[in-house]
Formats: C-alpha cells, sequence, structure tokens
C-alpha cells in the first residue's frame, strides 16, 4: 500500500511570507519518510469542512504543484481533485503535461465534475445549470485528454471544439499522466473511472469532531460503502471489458494525530482495514503536517504498510 499526503491548509505561524518555506519543508519531509504522493485541493479559498474559515490563505493548485516540482525528486504530484469546469480542458491537459515534464514524469491529472457553485461564481467562472451538465463536461474533458495525449487532430465535442492543438514537449510519463477521477455519486462517475479511468479516489470521510455530519457518517461507515463502491466499480469494468486490477483504487481520509485525537495505531488500523476493503494507495488530508512531527508519526507506519 502507498501513502500519500494532501495539503489543504496554508494558516501558517509567519503568515503569508512563511508559506512558501513551510510547503517546501512539508513536501521534503514526507518524501524523505517514505510518502509516495502530494496533492493539494483545487480551491480559490478555503472550503471550510474543518480546515478552518473562507478567509484563510488558499494557494492555486498548479501553481503550488510546479513549485512542489521543483523543491522534491520522488514523489507523484496531483490535486485532489481538479474542479473540471475552472479551467478549458485543452489548457489543463497543457498544464498536467507541463508538470509531468518538470517533475520528470510526477504527475496525476486528479479531476472531478466540480461543485462548488459559490467559488464559481465568486471568481467570475461560469457554473453549468445541472448536475447533468457538469458531468457532461467532465466526460467531454476526459475524452480531450485522452485525445490530446493520443492521436491529437481537429475535435468537435457538445462543449468545446478544438483545431490542431499541439501538445509538445510531450509528457514524460507513459503513454500520459494516470487520470485519477474523484468520484462521490455510484451511477454515472464509477462509470467513467471505469472507462477512462487510470484511477479512482473515494472518500473515506473523518472521525475528527468540527466536521461536517456527513463525512464523520462516512467514516463510521467506510467497510460497508467503500466495498459497495468497489464492486459496482468492478461491475462497469466487466462490462466494458476493462481489467479491475489495471485501476488504482486511492482513498482521502482526514486525519489528525495529536493527543486528543488519533494515534499512530489508529491510523496503522485505518491503512489495513483499507487494503482488506481492495485499496492500494491511501492519501491522508492533514491540517497539522506542517509541524512535521505528525509526518513523522506517519513515516513509522509506512515501512509496515508498504507490502500490503
Amino acid at each position: 500500500m502507498k501513502i500519500g499526503l494532501q495539503q489543504p491548509f496554508f494558516k501558517y505561524p509567519g503568515g503569508t511570507s512563511s508559506i512558501a518555506e513551510t510547503l517546501a519543508a512539508t513536501a521534503r519531509t514526507a518524501e524523505e519518510l517514505g510518502f509516495s504522493s502530494f496533492w493539494v485541493m483545487d480551491h480559490f479559498y478555503q472550503v471550510g469542512q474543518g480546515f478552518g474559515l473562507y478567509s484563510d490563505p488558499m494557494l492555486e493548485a498548479y501553481t503550488t504543484l510546479g513549485y512542489l516540482a521543483g523543491v522534491t525528486e520522488k514523489m507523484s504530484l496531483g490535486t485532489m481533485v481538479t474542479g473540471n469546469i475552472y479551467r478549458n480542458p485543452g489548457l489543463l491537459v497543457k498544464m498536467v503535461t507541463t508538470l509531468d515534464v518538470l517533475s520528470k514524469g510526477r504527475a496525476y491529472l486528479g479531476i472531478g465534475a466540480g461543485w462548488f457553485r459559490q467559488e464559481a461564481e465568486a471568481f467570475g467562472l461560469p457554473f453549468p445549470g445541472s448536475r447533468s451538465e457538469l458531468i457532461g463536461r467532465l466526460t467531454e474533458s476526459l475524452k480531450i485528454a485522452r485525445h490530446i495525449w493520443g492521436t491529437g487532430g481537429d475535435f468537435e465535442g457538445t462543449y468545446w471544439s478544438l483545431k490542431s492543438p499541439v501538445n509538445n514537449p510531450p509528457p514524460i510519463s507513459v503513454p500520459h499522466p494516470p487520470v485519477l477521477i474523484g468520484c462521490e455519486g455510484e451511477k454515472t462517475m464509477l462509470k467513467l473511472v471505469a472507462k477512462y479511468g487510470d484511477a479512482v479516489n473515494l472518500h473515506i470521510g473523518t472521525p475528527l469532531q468540527g466536521h461536517g455530519d456527513w463525512m464523520r457518517e462516512r467514516y463510521a461507515n467506510k467497510k460497508r460503502d467503500l466495498t459497495r463502491k468497489l464492486d459496482i466499480l468492478r461491475d462497469n469494468c466487466s462490462r466494458v471489458g476493462r481489467d479491475y486490477s489495471s485501476i488504482e483504487k486511492t482513498g482521502l481520509a482526514t486525519i489528525l494525530l495529536d493527543d486528543e485525537h488519533m494515534s499512530v495505531d489508529d491510523v496503522k488500523e485505518l491503512c489495513f482495514e483499507l487494503s482488506e476493503i481492495g485499496f492500494d494507495h491511501i492519501i491522508f488530508n492533514m491540517s497539522n503536517a506542517h509541524l512535521l512531527e505528525p509526518l513523522k508519526e506517519i513515516g513509522s507506519v509506512i515501512p509496515e504498510v508498504r507490502n500490503l
């Protein structure tokens, strides 16, 4: 099992002038400890949900990943996950390709349909009027990524038209950066994973107070619900002739290691449970990772779960 880290929080001691140095130290420490991946949220301001106020600091995702590519050497890098509606898909593919080239083949394209209307409107971005359009636009973006990373040429879709895009230099990852699709719904999104995804991300939730009730309920019922979702994905793979084992199963869990909340043993137990369900890669969302000691504690778990 691989262990990854998501950094959702940039309100560091020292204020704005300390962000770059603190983020770099967090990423370098995680890499030294054996974390396999490093992720950032694709938001323009803090989303709350237990991580702080809307007015708290938030960095733009792809600029941040470019910076992280320069201060790390081994970890994979990606968004957890890109809001599809925030960028033209042709431009997004170019951005992820650039990240892959500059990181020497360490980029993921993490992507989801998008959900945060308030955030889009705050920054002047159009937000689709229906869930079906959100899914339609995501589906077309996945087709465009495959098209640009494949044969190229013109593309005519329902929402976007591309005229002979040139994607040079090509990505270093072969055949392209892995496409990770973040899923909430079961009926449609898991079908997209079976057809277009190299990886899936499912939300595990959290046992922590201060987060939404739905996140704690999801954590409490994780074995039942995550098993069901992976079973649905397996069935979808069978229907389209896809090898289920070729899709990386990743999960995102919000944890907090300190004397009042969770221990190293709690994290270890969670890893073993998720491995039994069928996950390959667990990403921990940690608001206190920048303190570094919690990272070191998780680092002690990595050797024990590596061969699960």
